[in-house]
């Protein structure tokens, strides 16, 4: 009984022969490739430039008027002294 693999292994498509079809499709798989590459790269920069504006139209929106004070209480906690080990 054959595995999986075996099995796929089988449907695997073999190069051409004739030396110009093999170049041929070389340069076709390194073109996709690239492609491929290239859509990434544009979809990357275009999440980071939407990121970018999202994050100054909110900067914008949500300015803080000028003056404005946080105030608070505060107390000073001693710190505990641990039992030395003999």
């Amino acid at each position: 009984m054959h595995g999986f693999f075996a099995r796929f292994h089988r449907f695997r498509p073999s190069r051409p022969r004739h030396p110009l079809l093999r170049l041929l499709l070389a340069v076709l798989g390194i073109a996709l490739l690239m492609l491929l590459v290239l859509g990434g790269v544009l979809v990357g920069l275009g999440m980071l430039a939407f990121r970018a504006m999202q994050s100054l139209l909110r900067r914008r929106a949500a300015a803080k008027p000028a003056g404005s004070v946080l105030e608070g209480e505060y107390r000073v906690v001693e710190a505990r002294s641990l039992p030395q080990a003999r």
